[in-house]
């Protein structure tokens, strides 16, 4: 599990291999990851975008930018927390995560939120963590 807070927002990461999802012959691995998000703070704030940045094993990068995330912006009140699940492939066994998330306050301040840089390894991992 992976934690960091920002601008008193908490984001806990988790990701899990999905073996069955995965086909290590072909070079196709799939990661689920769960994030939690919680409000420590006095404000709302609306999740308005995400960005990512995506390392695979051998050290090939990728960035995805898009508005809010599984296809919501939540919400959060004051002691609120939001929990989603999404996924990546890799063509690699092993790689690494990290992002950020722009909120919005009710008073129309843009907050940034940083995701912690989270481990995305599988049992064919070639023995060298993230």
């Amino acid at each position: 599990m992976y934690t960091k807070t920002t601008n008193k927002i908490k984001v806990t990461v988790l990701p899990q291999y999905l073996g069955e999802q995965s086909e290590p012959n072909e070079n196709r691995y799939f990661w689920a990851y769960t994030i939690q998000l919680e409000n420590h703070g006095q404000d709302t704030v609306k999740l308005v975008n995400r960005y990512w940045h995506i390392t695979d094993g051998m050290g090939r990068s990728q960035e995805v930018r898009g508005p809010g995330v599984v296809g919501e912006q939540p919400v959060l009140r004051p002691g609120d927390a939001f929990q989603y699940t999404s996924g990546v492939p890799l063509n690699t066994p092993s790689g690494i995560m990290v992002g950020q998330y722009e909120m919005m306050s009710e008073k129309g301040d843009k907050i940034d939120v940083a995701v912690p840089a989270f481990s995305l390894d599988s049992p064919f991992g070639m023995g060298k963590p993230n």
